[in-house]
């Protein structure tokens, strides 16, 4: 077998010709035939057809980064969208690692980080891969730039519209729908300055609005609403004095009693004495629901089988 132009690595083979490589292949026939093609087609990476048979099958074929690669064999031609498909994903995920293309996994965090210029900029950090993936191929697809996102995106990966929001050049994903119609812009800023007031108080742990828990006024005027929260009012708060003791909160009045009726260390059986008067059809089953709620709050936390209220 001619082997002229091919470079034998490892587990691959390089198409080379004055020192530049063309192709790096896997498989050393494959290798072959692509050095052959780019000889019959002049080695110019401009005219290389998408699809080409090859054994009986179509075999996908891209330039990306100025290097031709396979991306997939059909034994049928591939419709325009599927090679699209192909493309698209090899752009992000070129090496079908875990997570593709610059999204790292830092403890229960997904960062998005690119070096440019010699220097590392962090796009943002996420919770959820989907919402990392989708701020990842984004910016693929716009050269980095993020000022091209609107506040309302479409997640190919997931058929969900994303409502994002650009502060200080980091990528926010607030909100993710199913239908561009479910979409309140208004509410959805509402509950995102309402979970950085939160996170600012202790009453959540979202590490990533660190940056963000100062600045809430401006945020307010940017967005052109107020911070709102259906269980907490986060107006003219002290923070010298306790926040829980400030907060004012839309409890129920079965929740109050629930809450009054906890001390330090105390047992479900206590708090069951102590609510006899409100005894009714599933009474444990409504203690325990409302016991997870006022957790859910951080009003209160359970260490073994004894509750006792937080000290915010």
């Amino acid at each position: 077998m001619d082997r002229k132009y091919l470079r034998e690595n490892k587990n691959s083979f390089n198409i080379v010709k004055n020192s530049r490589i063309y192709a790096k292949i896997s498989d050393v026939d494959d290798a072959v035939f692509i050095r052959d093609l780019l000889i019959k087609h002049n080695w110019d990476l401009n005219i290389i057809p998408r699809t080409i048979k090859k054994d009986g099958e179509y075999m996908v074929l891209a330039v990306i980064d100025e290097k031709l690669h396979i991306l997939g064999r059909y034994k049928t031609p591939p419709d325009n969208s599927t090679v699209e498909k192909l493309i698209r994903d090899f752009r992000r995920n070129p090496n079908n690692s875990t997570y593709g293309l610059n999204i790292s996994k830092v403890f229960d965090t997904f960062v998005i980080k690119k070096q440019i210029a010699g220097d590392d900029y962090i796009f943002g950090e996420y919770y959820n891969f989907e919402d990392a993936r989708f701020v990842r191929n984004f910016l693929l697809d716009h050269s980095w730039n993020v000022n091209e996102f609107g506040q309302v995106e479409f997640d190919d990966e997931t058929d969900s519209y994303n409502v994002v929001s650009v502060i200080d050049d980091k990528v926010y994903v607030l909100k993710n729908f199913t239908s561009k119609d479910e979409i309140d812009l208004k509410k959805v800023y509402e509950e995102f300055l309402a979970e950085i007031s939160k996170h600012k108080y202790g009453l959540s742990n979202c590490p990533h609005l660190d940056r963000l828990k100062d600045r809430i006024p401006e945020l307010e005027e940017r967005f052109q609403v107020k911070t709102k929260d259906k269980n907490w009012s986060f107006e003219n708060i002290r923070e010298d004095e306790s926040i829980l003791n400030q907060l004012v909160f839309n409890l129920t009045p079965f929740q109050h009693s629930v809450l009054n009726s906890i001390d330090e260390g105390t047992s479900f059986e206590d708090i069951k004495k102590s609510l006899i008067r409100f005894n009714s059809k599933n009474f444990d089953r409504k203690i325990s629901r409302t016991l997870e709620e006022l957790m859910k709050l951080k009003l209160i936390k359970k260490t073994g089988e004894v509750y006792s209220k937080t000290n915010l």
